[in-house]
């Protein structure tokens, strides 16, 4: 199959790193296996379209994923480009082949009654970091923030007369968020308990129980934690309570657009994902609802 020179060729002119020539040489031994094996075919003029596709075939019912596939497909595509320029074949058997599209996965969320019930039912400790964990749950449940754009969050980014927040998202881009009475009264009540226990102000809005700024890891698991008490859920992050955010809004009739601008996505494509989790879960209620489903 002339993987040697191909390999030669990627090592000294390509300058790739031993471990993608490894890589190459795997996927294309692979399929030299298989052809040879199922078809009794080696000589690269007989790789045909069909083949390829019987490969793809045979990779997807062994369990690989649309990934794995494609990055194999790609090991294929350069190696018969190699061959057209170095004139071994004269057609190449990859000219037709798409790539595997990936299933998209549905983004996790916590059911609205879930979600009420943790923050309305659950008791949470009385002291400084009780206070501070319901509200960070609140906060990303009642505004959709990212995790960063939470820790980042300084006491001037709220405006409590106008009831709205100014985040700073990915690459800097600013938008700002509303916020409603429940989540202001527990505003005030943090941030007074907060200049209490730590007099030396940090601009910060969310602290530890050092008066230090949050931390990834302390928000990650405070939110699992938190989570933990009424989902089954194997995802339990802030980002989780941010696609809940999304559903609950278009579950109840929020515009698209407004729920982007809220997300602060670049595109609406991202957050129309959200419309297969709110039909899903339409169609849950459905089947278990209606006599003849």
């Amino acid at each position: 199959m002339l993987i040697d020179s191909f390999l030669t060729y990627l090592t000294y002119e390509r300058r790739y790193s031993p471990h993608t020539v490894i890589s190459y040489r795997n996927d294309l031994e692979q399929f030299g296996d298989y052809v040879e094996k199922e078809f009794g075919v080696s000589d690269n003029s007989e790789f045909s379209n069909q083949v390829v596709r019987q490969w793809i075939i045979h990779l997807m019912d062994s369990g690989y994923t649309p990934a794995s596939v494609n990055r194999k497909l790609s090991s294929l595509r350069s190696f018969f480009h190699f061959l057209i320029k170095e004139g071994s074949i004269q057609s190449n058997p990859m000219s037709r082949i798409e790539c595997v599209k990936a299933v998209k996965r549905l983004p996790s969320f916590v059911k609205e009654s879930e979600m009420d019930r943790l923050l309305d039912d659950t008791s949470f400790p009385s002291d400084f970091g009780g206070m501070r964990d319901k509200l960070i749950i609140s906060f990303f449940y009642e505004t959709g923030v990212r995790s960063s754009e939470l820790i980042g969050l300084k006491e001037s980014d709220v405006d409590f007369e106008k009831m709205q927040i100014k985040v700073d998202g990915k690459r800097n881009k600013q938008r700002l968020i509303p916020f409603g009475p429940h989540l202001k009264l527990s505003l005030l009540n943090y941030i007074e308990a907060k200049k209490v226990a730590f007099p030396a102000q940090s601009e910060s809005l969310f602290v530890t129980e050092k008066g230090e700024k949050l931390y990834p890891m302390l928000v990650y698991k405070i939110v699992k934690n938190q989570l933990s008490l009424v989902t089954s859920l194997s995802k339990r992050s802030p980002h989780v309570i941010r696609h809940s955010f999304a559903t609950v809004l278009l579950n109840h009739g929020a515009a698209m657009n407004s729920v982007k601008e809220l997300l602060g996505h670049e595109s609406l494509s991202t957050t129309q994902i959200y419309t297969h989790v709110s039909f899903e879960e339409m169609k849950k209620v459905y089947k278990q609802a209606h006599p003849r489903a």
